[in-house]
Formats: C-alpha cells, structure tokens, sequence
C-alpha cells in the first residue's frame, strides 16, 4: 500500500496549557521556556501538553491539578502549533503502528519474563506512556523520521447524561515533542462586543 501523506494537520492549531500564573509569565516574557513533562505515567509520553482548542478545559486543570500537584495562582497559557510529522491516535495508520509496536513490546516482556506496565486508570497511564515511548524509540533505532507531536482523543468523566455515550470532559490532548513545531504563545483573551452583538456573561455563581 503507498504511504499516503494526509495524516498531518495542516496549518496551524492552538491549543491551551493550564499552570501556575508565575510559569506562564515567564513563557509570555521569553524568560523561560515551556518545559516538556516527562512523567512515567504521561499517556502520550514526553511532551509539552496542550488541550485542543479548549481553554475551559485547561482552566479547570489548574483550578484541580491531579495529585499532589500544587497550583497556588491558577493561570492559562495559550499556544500556536502546527503537528509536523504526527503520530495521531484518530488516525488508523498511527493507531496499527502503536498496535503493532506494542505486541513488540509485550513479547519482549515476556520473553524476559518481566511483566509489562499497566495503566492503573484513566489518568495514570504507565503501559500507554511506555507503548508510546517505544514508538519512538522503534522510530529512531530504523531511521525513520521521528514524530514532531502526538495527538489523542481523551474519554473522560462520567456519562454526559443517563445512557450517553459521551463523557463529561472528553477532549483532545496534543504532546507537542519538537519544540519548533510551537509558533509562539499568548494570553488567552475574551470574546469583544462587535457590531451591536451582545456577548452572554456567565452564569451568576449561587450563595
């Protein structure tokens, strides 16, 4: 079969990182860098993580960081991107590469007799950061080109309604891996009135 050349995004994308206020002041500023995570438990594995068009989502991720993780002054930071070379899990040929690396992987456990990571749930996700780690690594060691992000679909929460399908706070995730394929960062605005069309405000918070 041809190796077709559809499975990356074209132009750019933007997507929303939550942190502490300090960290993202110090991005916008050029002070620091974006630090990539690096986490035994990532399930995209190392990366500079973003929610997909999905500021809400980032938002809430700072005001309940997983864990023991701290967050004093939630804040948003916001990103242009484009993918690159992408292995994306909505994609069927990424999808029968991380199948096949993965049955890889397994073998090799078990020839060793060692037993393989697990994901211990939805959020902590050793056996899928470890798969995908090994992509990478199957990657680099033929000399194929490496991936510049990893994109994925994130079933999460409870049902969005009785019967649904649908999670509560299902989104998409992006680990961006080369740090050029990042265009610049912003500070997320809010929608201005134009031509006379009123902008709904947000529901009045209960006593």
């Amino acid at each position: 079969m041809p190796d077709f050349i559809y499975s990356a995004e074209p132009g750019l994308l933007i997507g929303f990182h939550g942190c502490e206020q300090s960290v993202c002041d110090d991005i916008i500023s050029g002070e620091k860098q974006m630090k990539v995570s690096n986490n035994s438990w990532d399930w995209l594995g190392d990366g500079r993580y973003f929610w997909q068009n999905n500021y809400e989502r980032a938002w809430y991720y700072a005001n309940h960081p997983p864990g023991n993780l701290k967050i004093k002054k939630p804040a948003v930071l916001g990103a242009v991107f484009s993918l690159g070379n992408c292995l994306d899990l909505t994609d069927k040929k990424s999808l029968d590469i991380v199948k096949t690396v993965y049955s890889i992987y397994k073998d090799s456990f078990e020839s060793q007799g060692k037993e393989i990571p697990v994901n211990s749930n939805p959020v902590i996700r050793r056996l899928d950061c470890a798969v995908i780690k090994k992509v990478h690594d199957f990657f680099h060691n033929e000399g194929l080109a490496p991936f510049d992000s990893v994109r994925a679909l994130f079933p999460e929460g409870g049902a969005l309604y009785s019967g649904a399908g649908f999670r509560e706070r299902t989104h998409i995730q992006i680990a961006i891996r080369n740090p050029n394929m990042i265009k610049g960062y912003f500070l997320p605005r809010r929608e201005a009135n134009w031509a006379g069309i009123p902008i709904p405000l947000p529901a009045a918070k209960k006593s």
